[in-house]
């Protein structure tokens, strides 16, 4: 498919509709011991999102990236990571820590952890994963599985500063409210791709962080498994 597809300012496609009608997930569900309990007996249920479409005609790639849940007491947030601006793939983009799987990686939670430990400095001492979601194929054609963990606080934070502009966190309570989800269509010569952002503001005063693609898609995965 055409690079004419690439989406250069996410931010400035438009809006067509926002999920004000789904319930957010009830709070109950979202402590540590609920989201322990939700994958030692999931319920069935269909992600809503097996990948984006793909844009560059490659062999598909195995990556995984670390869904991390840092739980202080009964509240938990999402750590994510702002991508610097010089990278190829995705500069500047909001992302879980994460890449591609490596041959001395024996399984997808061995290259979170890896990749996670490499980008962010994340110990693995702190880390203790609790399952997985389905498998999400990015445009680039990377098959990306989603290790979720619980993190448990007190961890330090080394970014590569190659990699990693920024580290930072979103209540998860916040991501799994479908108001706070919204969708965009984008056209182009070669077709119309549509896309998911949760835009996360923590105060007027403060940046403003436009999660969106992959990233958002497989929170909105997260939303659907956790209010199924």
């Amino acid at each position: 498919m055409s690079q004419r597809s690439l989406i250069l300012d996410p931010e400035a496609v438009p809006v067509v509709r926002r999920d004000d009608a789904s319930p957010p997930v009830p709070p109950d569900r979202l402590t540590p011991s609920a989201l322990r309990q939700r994958f030692v007996a999931p319920p069935s249920w269909e992600p809503e999102m097996r990948g984006d479409g793909r844009l560059i005609e490659r062999e598909p790639s195995a990556a995984s990236v670390l869904v991390p849940l840092v739980a202080r007491g009964d509240t938990v947030s999402v750590l994510l990571t702002r991508r610097t601006e010089h990278l190829r793939d995705h500069a500047g983009q909001i992302s879980f820590p994460g890449g591609r799987a490596e041959d001395e990686d024996i399984d997808a939670v061995a290259t979170a952890l890896r990749e996670t430990e490499e980008e962010i400095g994340l110990a693995r001492g702190h880390i203790d994963v609790i399952g997985a979601l389905p498998t999400y194929a990015t445009v680039t054609n990377f098959v990306v599985t989603p290790v979720v963990a619980l993190v448990e606080p007190g961890f330090a934070l080394k970014p590569d500063p190659f990699e990693v502009a920024e580290v930072f966190e979103v209540p998860l309570a916040f991501l799994m409210t479908p108001a706070h989800h919204q969708r965009h269509a984008f056209e182009s010569p070669v077709g119309r791709r549509e896309f998911w952002s949760m835009p996360w503001q923590p105060s007027p005063e403060a940046s403003r962080y436009f999660i969106w693609g992959a990233t958002a898609a497989m929170l909105r995965n997260f939303y659907r498994f956790l209010s199924a």
